[in-house]
């Protein structure tokens, strides 16, 4: 239990260093520091926020044929944003420019998770 705990953060945190190399429009300080902070912050709100997301939006995912779930996995990445940010952990820092970047980094994040999934349940 706690060793796939581990890999889910180590992961997360891996999704996250991805994000941020390959958008520009994502910026992070503190190199491995943040991005470990927000693997657990991601892996924390992916257990228990996302599925009750999930559930209170599954009309809108229905419609969309599963297209929404970038828009719960956009607003996920803003909310552990905001978590770094407002808990200061000691000048780290995490930055969306706009929109945009939020959805992009959602597809990848949505990619991430996806293969997390397949992994750990192996």
């Amino acid at each position: 239990m706690l060793k796939r705990a581990l890999i889910g953060i180590l992961l997360n945190a891996a999704g996250l260093f991805l994000i941020v190399e390959f958008l520009s429009e994502v910026t992070a300080s503190q190199g491995i520091k943040v991005y470990l902070i927000g693997g657990i912050i991601l892996g924390i709100l992916n257990t228990f926020v996302k599925p009750i997301m999930k559930i209170l939006s599954l009309p809108f995912v229905l419609i969309t044929a599963g297209l929404f779930l970038i828009v719960i996995n956009a607003f996920i990445l803003y909310l552990t944003q905001w978590f770094i940010n407002v808990m200061d952990f000691q000048g780290s820092f995490l930055a969306f420019e706009g929109l945009g970047a939020y959805l992009i980094a959602g597809i990848i994040l949505g990619v991430i998770n996806w293969a997390t999934n397949i992994f750990l349940k192996h």
